[in-house]
């Protein structure tokens, strides 16, 4: 899949199938429209092409909401469905003060060559919000495309989104993330040098790079471990560490019997069950005996799954 970093990067093309949105998480709701946009491009011979933005327009209009996927993962999760392009826009002030009609017919019909459309039913767009379904469609004969409604996908009387899906990890209910996500929840990211802490109290941990403010995960959970291609199980926290007075939200992991060097290694943390909060202690004797417990919980919960590290 050709990735392709703001609009003045796109190559002229004669026509194109899209969707535009965020897609953070790339749930069962998203894998709908994009199954649809893959299989129309395929049957008309043009390239299927996803919009979205560097930073998403909610961060830039100061809603920042915590992020399901990291964008490399994101970008992945595309590249697996089968997408052609991906444009990636960079909303800024100048791009929000676009009307929704300028948007169309400069950057959907002149720029990216639109021939079919395929939207969300919630989709806005354009300045104040102004553009939608109706706009697009009213828009369409003139401008000489085609534009294609998806209804939100339901399961159990409940809209699959990502809100849904952040509320339902907030909460520790992996399992049914895991169906509106499509796979479980994970988090990626480089094994980087740390503080080495963990190694005073007994429990050295893998510090894995998230590069986010806010995640949609905070406490200590019972996890599996992928890297090269190996699974471990482990326990891992994410959080700012109160105890020792932290400010950034770090994703640390034990990994339970490894003993190996994997400094600069890509790993991917597969959430599995909440084992509580993050705690302030009154010390690190205190500390260490609570993660012995986590420890301890996370390893009958994997022996119970009968999954062996």
């Amino acid at each position: 899949m050709e990735l392709i970093r703001g609009l003045h990067n796109l190559k002229h093309q004669s026509g194109c199938v899209l969707t535009i949105g965020n897609f953070d998480g790339v749930h069962v709701g998203h894998q709908e429209i994009l199954k649809q946009l893959v299989s129309t491009a395929k049957n008309k011979g043009i390239p299927s092409l996803v919009i979205s933005f560097s930073v998403t327009p909610e961060s830039f209009f100061g809603r920042t909401k915590a992020k399901l996927s990291s964008f490399r993962d994101k970008h992945l999760f595309l590249e697996s469905l089968g997408i052609d392009k991906h444009l990636l826009i960079r909303f800024n002030k100048a791009f929000s003060e676009i009307s929704a009609e300028s948007f169309i017919n400069q950057t959907l019909v002149n720029k990216v060559g639109v021939k079919y459309c395929f939207i969300g039913d919630d989709f806005r767009f354009g300045k104040g919000r102004l553009g939608d379904f109706s706009m697009l469609q009213e828009m369409s004969s003139e401008k000489g495309y085609l534009v294609n409604k998806i209804n939100a996908v339901h399961l159990e009387g409940q809209r699959i989104s990502s809100s849904a899906i952040r509320k339902l990890l907030s909460q520790g209910n992996f399992i049914k993330a895991e169906t509106y996500l499509g796979r479980p929840f994970s988090i990626s990211g480089r094994v980087t040098h740390g503080e080495k802490m963990g190694r005073t109290i007994g429990f050295p941990t893998a510090n894995i790079s998230i590069r986010r403010k806010l995640s949609p995960v905070l406490g200590v959970y019972s996890v599996l471990v992928k890297i090269n291609s190996k699974t471990y199980t482990g326990v891992c926290n994410i959080g700012k560490r109160p105890t020792i007075g932290g400010t950034k939200v770090l994703l640390e992991v034990f990994i339970f019997n490894f003993n190996q060097e994997i400094y600069g290694e890509r790993a991917t943390v597969v959430f599995k069950q909440k084992c509580r909060d993050e705690l302030k202690f009154n010390s690190l004797e205190e500390l260490k005996s609570q993660i012995k417990n986590d420890v301890e919980k996370s390893k009958d919960y994997f022996k119970s799954m009968d999954f062996l590290s």
